[in-house]
C-alpha cells in the first residue's frame, strides 16, 4: 500500500488527448517519515508521516524533541497502517514520485461544516405536500417514534450540525502527475474544503527516496500548472503535422527527379 499527505487546491481541468476532466490539483509532499511503529514496540505496524512546515515558536516542547531531526517544525503529522512499516526507517521521504497516471486511489479529508441544518439538507428527506391544507410543514421531520415508549430512539434522524466529518471518496483516478511541482491532478471532486489537509492511499509499492528538503515547498498557483499542460499537449499537436510535411517532401523529391531524367 503506498500513501501521502497533502493539501486541497481549486478545481480545474485538463486535457488528455481529446478529452477534457474536471480534476482536482493536491499539493501532496514531500512527506518525511518521522516515526516507524511496529507490532514489538508498538502493537500495530504504521509509518508517521509529515507534512508542510510551521515556525518553532508555535510547537510544543515535546513536539519538538519529537521532531528534532528535522530541518523544519512539521506542520501536520498523520499516521498510515502498513503492514511493511519495518522496512522504512526515520528520514526517509514520500513523493508524488511513488504514483502514476490510472491509479486508483482513496482520499480522505475533513468535508466542509455547514452549520446546524434541517432534515430536508442533512438526511436528504422528500418533504410534505404543499397543498390540501398544508401550512408551514413542508421541511418539517414529522413523527419521531411511537407512542408507546414515549422516548425518542437512539440514531433517530433529526436536524443538527451537519459536516466537520472524516469523509473517505473511494476510487477515484489520478489523471496525471507533476513531479515538479509536486501536484497530483485527482479526477473528480476531493473530500474537504480549498488549503485542507487530505491523506491519499492506494494500492501499489510505496516508493521513498533519502533526499529531504531543507527549505520549504514552493506553492506553485494552479492556473500556471494548468496552463503549461495546455500548453505542452498543444505543442506537441503542432510539431506532428511538421514532421509529416517533412516526409511528403521527401517523397515529393524523387518523383521530381523522374520528371527531369
Amino acid at each position: 500500500m503506498k500513501f501521502i499527505s497533502g493539501k486541497k487546491m481549486s478545481m480545474t481541468q485538463v486535457w488528455n488527448g481529446d478529452k477534457v476532466f474536471a480534476v482536482t490539483p493536491v499539493q501532496a509532499g514531500p512527506c518525511q517519515v518521522t516515526q516507524v511503529k511496529t507490532k514489538a514496540t508498538d502493537g500495530y505496524d504504521a509509518l508517521q508521516l509529515a507534512y508542510g512546515n510551521r515556525k518553532k515558536k508555535n510547537v510544543n516542547k515535546p513536539q519538538v524533541g519529537h521532531f528534532k531531526n528535522m530541518a523544519e517544525m512539521p506542520a501536520h503529522v498523520r499516521e498510515f497502517r502498513t503492514a511493511e512499516a519495518a522496512n522504512f526507517k526515520v528520514g526517509d521521504v514520500v513523493s508524488v514520485e511513488t504514483f502514476a497516471a490510472g491509479d486508483i486511489i482513496n482520499v480522505s479529508g475533513i468535508s466542509k461544516g455547514k452549520g446546524f441544518q434541517g432534515v430536508v439538507k442533512r438526511h436528504g428527506f422528500h418533504g410534505f405536500r404543499k397543498t390540501h391544507g398544508n401550512k408551514d410543514q413542508e421541511r418539517m421531520p414529522g413523527s419521531i417514534g411511537p407512542k408507546g415508549p414515549a422516548r425518542v430512539f437512539p440514531g433517530t434522524r433529526m436536524g443538527g450540525r451537519m459536516g466537520g466529518e472524516k469523509i473517505t471518496t473511494a476510487n477515484l483516478e489520478i489523471i496525471s502527475v507533476d513531479t515538479e511541482n509536486n501536484i497530483l491532478f485527482i479526477k473528480g471532486a476531493v473530500p474537504g474544503a480549498i488549503n485542507s489537509l487530505v491523506m491519499i492511499n492506494g494500492v501499489g509499492e510505496l516508493k521513498v527516496n533519502t533526499k529531504v528538503a531543507a527549505a520549504k515547498v514552493e506553492e506553485t498557483p494552479v492556473e500556471a500548472v494548468a496552463e503549461a499542460v495546455v500548453a505542452e499537449e498543444v505543442a506537441a499537436t503542432e510539431e506532428a503535422p511538421v514532421e509529416a510535411k517533412a516526409e511528403e517532401a521527401k517523397t515529393e523529391e524523387p518523383k521530381a527527379e523522374e520528371a527531369v531524367s
